[in-house]
């Protein structure tokens, strides 16, 4: 608990100096309206910079009317840079901010159309590691220090409100079902082998990661707490241009990771591509306890101990290419084709020990398994779109193409004991094959419809097919040669979604509002061809949104919004194959698994628009569960999915996000919310209800002569993942990171889990099954890393396209 109690220290400081720390210092104010057009500009990028050396200073967004507002500033001299899509950028003349002169009003500004440079200013950003804006939560990657060396998944566990538990399985608020969008589109995996993914996929070629827990009718209807997207670098400044980074970290094993990206852009073509390369080695530690129960359910049979310790190497491989052409001013075509290979090895070695009810050993099974996967995973983006005119009235239409293919093999061998230690009969050892293949096609167009100056209409469709063909082949030695094994299968399953959608987006004086409704037609058939089983579903579903926002005054608005979701089985999750970690623990698929639907409601209060408060309620019914079952007599424990509950949460959110002094700028984000999980397991109800705290803090120090300082951590209550009530875990963080080579290059030096304490541990106690769980890996590590910035440096404006494959890309496992 002492570095529970470092932890909190730290986060009791940062909030005691933001309660007493004085404002005199920061109380100028510039407003302004950027217009078109005769119509205002909403969205317009207004970037606020110092006089003397066009350094960065803070960053706002244009409203609906086309005002901003930057507050809190320090007395100085600056000047503007305003920019938006369709436009030229333009500079304002500078201007300063004085005690006698604290608030500057700007003279309206007109955008002319078009896309020409920033003559004479290099802008040098320094973002903020945490920014919210509306409706969504950004993480800047790069502005950590820590980020050198990390994977994704290391960074999605830094951006508030995330968690990952032991499998890899991503939550957003204390809920499970997160979507998980790269580029805007789906990931199609299952947790296990996103999970896998994100651990090969370095840090360094993550632009931001956005963080939505009430998204619009225009994205897919999937994730029932929300959607994370991550988005990664490209195309983000005009002419030839490019990044370099390597990086190398050392926890127990070694793991290195080095990315090049570049981009060539002028007027009318633009070029990108990037390369990743990621080796890593880990390890888990995993002891599991079970307790077998006689039939009432509260008498002790006997007991299970299991120790394992999986050993990994991977080694990855991904790019990205693409190109856009622009034929005109108001047209634009693109292509975007992605690419990602890995190779995987783990040796778990695991010994169980079976007692009797007083812990006398009845048998001992030593397993030792040699499981290799190898992953080839393409997509192929194209996309066109077409500007009506200058008020915003476009067209998009987007095809994708993805396609899965995996080869996994496995053997396990296991040598049984007696109660004594002598061996008893042979080794057995079972042998596995398991290829997929999925494939995924996808079509969608969105159409938005200015309706006036504070109003828009937008509408859109989307079909997408997905084709799954998976074998599993089993064949076992017990010492008198191989034999088929009667758990080899072969499932296809074949998926159509129609959707449709429209939304509304409306502001007034002081309210705005965002009303959507979307359609969704699925259409799904699985075949089993070894006992020529199958099954058919057609089900269709509305799924709304709205969300309203009041702006009390300058210093206070309000919002309120409802969504409902969905969250459909992921692909695997209905392949009803048996995938073995030992000789008593096995995986096995559900293929009657319904989808789950959750109302989601959440009301907030900005205060200074830097304090944010949000109270939230959710209720998911026929939740997909990770069920544990227990064979008592053969001592065996199996885990699956099923829908056996309903679940409840409500929650509380703080988040602080600002600068305390000039040079420090803190981000702090706790959470408490409640998980109550109801339902009926073997005619045995279920009631697990758990209130958990969490909070990330996140503390940036910019020093003289580019030095920058980091500071965070994690702390996570004890809480119900749904029927396995999770431990308390938390971690402290600290990294350092130097600007050199004229600011072109940052070398980073940062320290993960100083205290070595992310560490997992659980039990799951329901019905008959009784079982403890504890996981810890290699999670502190020291990482050194370098990043080189080469090419021109004015900043242009990006275009990244979103795709169409989403919602089934995130439904794809890729590793088990």
């Amino acid at each position: 608990m002492k570095n529970l109690y470092q932890l909190l220290t730290l986060t009791g400081f940062s909030l005691f100096t933001l309660t007493a720390q004085a404002q005199t210092e920061r109380v100028g104010q510039i407003t302004g309206n950027i217009t078109g057009v005769q119509k205002p500009v909403e969205s317009a990028s207004i970037t606020l910079l110092k006089a003397k050396d066009s350094s960065v200073v803070k960053l706002a967004i244009s409203d609906k009317g086309g005002n901003f507002s930057l507050e809190k500033l320090s007395f100085g001299k600056y000047l503007l840079a305003i920019q938006a899509v369709g436009f030229q950028k333009k500079l304002t003349e500078s201007f300063e901010l004085t005690q006698s002169h604290p608030v500057h009003k700007i003279l309206p500004v007109v955008l002319e159309p078009g896309a020409n440079k920033l003559q004479g200013v290099t802008v040098s950003s320094k973002k903020p590691f945490i920014e919210q804006k509306a409706g969504k939560i950004i993480v800047n990657v790069e502005a950590s220090p820590t980020s050198g060396g990390m994977s994704a998944l290391e960074m999605l566990e830094k951006a508030p409100g995330v968690a990952v538990d032991k499998d890899g399985n991503i939550s957003l608020k204390g809920k499970q079902g997160v979507m998980i969008m790269i580029d805007g589109k789906p990931t199609y995996l299952s947790s296990a082998d996103l999970s896998n993914m994100l651990k090969n996929m370095p840090g360094s070629a993550l632009d931001q990661i956005e963080v939505m827990t009430n998204p619009p009718a225009k994205y897919d209807a999937a994730g029932n707490s929300g959607i994370i997207n991550i988005k990664t670098k490209k195309n983000i400044i005009k002419g030839m241009n490019g990044s370099f980074n390597t990086g190398y970290t050392q926890g127990l094993y070694g793991r290195t990771n080095s990315s090049l990206n570049l981009n060539y852009r002028n007027n009318k073509l633009n070029v990108f591509g990037g390369y990743n390369f990621n080796y890593n080695q880990g390890f888990n530690n995993l002891t599991i306890s079970r307790r077998f129960l006689e039939a009432d359910k509260k008498t002790i049979n006997s007991t299970a101990d299991q120790v394992s310790r999986p050993h990994s190497i991977g080694y990855n491989h991904s790019f990205k290419a693409g190109a856009d052409y622009y034929f005109s001013k108001k047209d634009v075509a693109g292509i975007v084709v992605n690419g990602f290979f890995n190779n995987r090895t783990e040796d778990p070695e695991s010994n169980s020990y079976v007692r009797n009810a007083n812990g006398g050993i009845i048998y001992q099974l030593r397993s030792h398994a040699m499981n290799a996967g190898h992953i080839q995973n393409g997509s192929v983006n194209m996309n066109y779109k077409h500007t009506f005119d200058s008020t915003g009235k476009e067209i998009t239409a987007d095809l994708d193409y993805v396609m899965y293919n995996r080869a996994n093999n496995t053997s396990l061998s296991t040598q049984a004991y007696d109660g004594t230690g002598n061996k008893t009969g042979n080794v057995i050892v079972l042998n596995g094959v398991m290829p997929a293949a999925i494939d995924i096609y996808t079509a969608k167009t969105d159409y938005v419809h200015p309706l006036g100056k504070t109003a828009k209409l937008e509408a859109g469709v989307k079909s997408s097919y997905v084709t799954n063909n998976n074998r599993v082949d089993y064949t076992r030695n017990s010492g008198s040669g191989w034999k088929p094994d009667g758990r080899s299968n072969h499932f296809i399953y074949n998926e159509t979604i129609n959707a449709a959608y429209v939304s509304l987006n409306k502001s007034w004086k002081k309210i705005s509002m965002d009303a959507g409704l979307r359609l969704e037609n699925t259409i799904s058939k699985g075949h089993q061809l070894s006992n020529d089983s199958s099954f058919k579903r057609n089900y269709t579903n509305l799924f709304p949104n709205i969300g309203l926002s009041f702006e009390a005054n300058k210093n206070n608005q309000f919002s309120l919004s409802y969504t409902r979701r969905v969250d459909r089985p992921s692909y695997d999750d209905l392949n009803p194959f048996t995938y073995f970690l030992d000789s008593l623990t096995y995986g096995q698929g559900n293929p009657y698994l319904q989808p789950q639907f959750t109302h989601n409601i959440e009301v907030s209060h900005t205060f200074h628009r830097a304090l944010v408060t949000t109270l939230n309620y959710s209720r998911t019914t026929d939740v997909i569960t990770q069920l544990l079952k227990q064979d008592t007599q053969k001592k065996v424990t199996y885990q699956t999915q099923d829908n056996v509950s309903e679940m409840q949460q409500i929650g509380l959110t703080i988040m602080y996000n600002a600068p305390l002094k000039k040079w420090w700028n803190t981000n702090l984000y706790l959470n408490i919310y409640n998980n109550h999980y109801q339902g009926i397991y073997q005619a045995d109800p279920i009631d697990i209800q758990f209130t958990t705290f969490s909070a990330n803090m996140n503390n940036t120090f910019s020093l003289p002569k580019g030095w920058t300082i980091e500071l965070s951590g994690f702390y996570r209550g004890k809480g119900a993942e749904g029927l396995l009530v999770a431990k308390e875990m938390y971690a402290v963080n600290s990294g350092v990171s130097k600007q050199v080579l004229k600011k072109k290059g940052t070398v980073k030096l940062g320290i993960r889990d100083i205290f070595f304490t992310q560490k997992f541990s659980g039990y799951a106690r329901y019905s008959d099954v009784d079982v403890q769980v504890a996981s810890d890996r290699d999670s502190r590590q020291v990482n050194l890393s370098f990043n080189y910035r080469f090419g021109k440096t004015n900043i242009a404006p990006a275009r990244r396209r979103t795709g169409g494959a989403g919602d089934e890309q995130n439904r794809v496992k890729v590793g088990n």
